[in-house]
């Protein structure tokens, strides 16, 4: 079995890969399976919608959330997560898998958050994280793929068959369209985020995209573009 790991932050488009990995006959997904294990051993500092529910729904130990996905049988295990999720310092638990790191420009990414959760620091937003744990994985010569949401949107068709033949896997033209309306993997915190993809049937730029980021998160920008460089300099490109 491989485990495909995307490592992301909010509003990157993770949902929407998610969906089009949903689609292989190959390939089965899960969604953010350590949010409830960040949500009870993290300090978190603002309000996340339906935390009840996720503490509910999901095992709240590393260890349970691991035996989780090694207990999904087919071929591949597609796993959506949110880099600061993960709390590890040193988190060798990756080392077997097949990690990906999806980025987004943090300007765009913060104009989009900001929507539900109005202040969010540069934990909330994965993109510190997500810099840390490639240094974490390439140091141990286990490099991630990087990929880049806004070169996806440039030709989702070559960008997917770019990134299948780097995964070794066959591309399957499946994973470009979906049904509208979710998928049963949803977690159920989606009502919250995933209107956008649930009004979806494909990859497409969302009219939100040129919101403007609030003036008070500038901060918060400024400190995200570092580690946003850092990955942009290793990113799986669109030409």
């Amino acid at each position: 079995m491989k485990i495909l790991n995307l490592i992301s932050g909010p509003r990157n488009l993770s949902t929407a890969l998610m969906y089009a990995f949903a689609q292989r006959n190959d390939t089965r997904v899960i969604d953010e399976p350590f949010y409830a294990y960040y949500l009870r051993h993290a300090i978190v500092n603002v309000a996340h919608p339906g935390k009840s529910d996720i503490l509910n729904a999901l095992p709240q130990s590393k260890e349970s959330v691991i035996r989780l996905i090694a207990s999904i049988h087919t071929k591949n295990v597609f796993v959506k997560g949110m880099a600061h999720h993960i709390l590890e310092n040193e988190p060798t638990f990756l080392l077997p898998w097949t990690n990906i790191i999806l980025i987004r420009h943090p300007e765009k990414l913060l104009a989009s958050f900001s929507k539900v959760i109005e202040r969010p620091s540069i934990t909330d937003i994965g993109i510190k994280k997500a810099s840390e744990i490639f240094q974490f994985l390439k140091l141990h010569g286990q490099a991630p793929l990087v990929i880049d949401s806004d070169e996806l949107l440039k030709n989702p068709s070559q960008y997917l068959k770019k990134m299948c033949a780097y995964l070794e896997l066959p591309f399957s033209e499946d994973m470009l369209d979906w049904e509208k309306g979710g998928i049963k993997e949803d977690g159920v915190w989606a009502p919250h985020w995933y209107k956008n993809v649930h009004n979806s049937t494909g990859f497409a730029v969302q009219k939100s995209s040129n919101q403007k980021m609030p003036v008070h998160l500038q901060p918060v920008l400024d400190e995200a573009l570092t580690y946003y460089k850092i990955l942009k300099n290793n990113i799986l490109t669109n030409d």
